[in-house]
């Protein structure tokens, strides 16, 4: 029931991700949802993010930011980045996870999607036929429809969690 919003993968954190191992694999665009997965909800881009996309460039991946955010806000994170983005994206739609691989010069098979939310985006990762991974929040500050999905992903994320439990069984 529930199978649907199950990450491909889940981590702690993006910065724990093996960016040069997916490469390695064949992996060539990331796309990068912003608050809560980057940097805490509203904050510019710290030195963390920073060298994060200066990384992935060294690794030879094409980026692009996709969220639903207004472009104030993603603009303001992305000052200092310097990559593609996308706002207003509408997510859980997958036209915009579409655009975005188009922008990177990527396809399904080649693109991971890293985000902090399951129903806007893992599961639109999952309908565009992205590799997704979810990582905890980076932060407990949100906006107040975001706070009540969270009690929403606790139920999904605990039959994940049994789920990968009894497939090691």
């Amino acid at each position: 029931m529930f199978e649907k919003f199950f990450p491909d993968e889940y981590v702690a954190s993006t910065y724990v991700i093996p960016f040069e191992k997916l490469y390695e694999e064949g992996y060539r665009g990331v796309v990068f949802d912003i608050d809560n997965t980057l940097v805490p909800h509203g904050a510019p881009a710290d030195d963390r993010a920073k060298k994060l996309f200066k990384r992935l460039e060294d690794i030879g991946f094409s980026s692009c930011l996709i969220s639903n955010n207004q472009e104030a806000r993603v603009k303001m994170f992305n000052r200092d980045i310097g990559t593609d983005y996308i706002c207003n994206a509408h997510k859980p739609s997958t036209k915009n996870y579409i655009r975005a691989m188009e922008i990177m010069g990527t396809d399904r098979t080649n693109t991971i999607f890293v985000g902090d939310q399951l129903f806007t985006d893992v599961w639109g990762a999952k309908r565009a036929g992205i590799r997704n991974i979810l990582v905890r929040p980076i932060h407990s500050k949100e906006e107040i429809q975001i706070v009540l999905k969270r009690y929403l992903e606790k139920v999904v994320l605990h039959f994940y969690k049994k789920t990968l439990k009894n497939s090691k069984n």
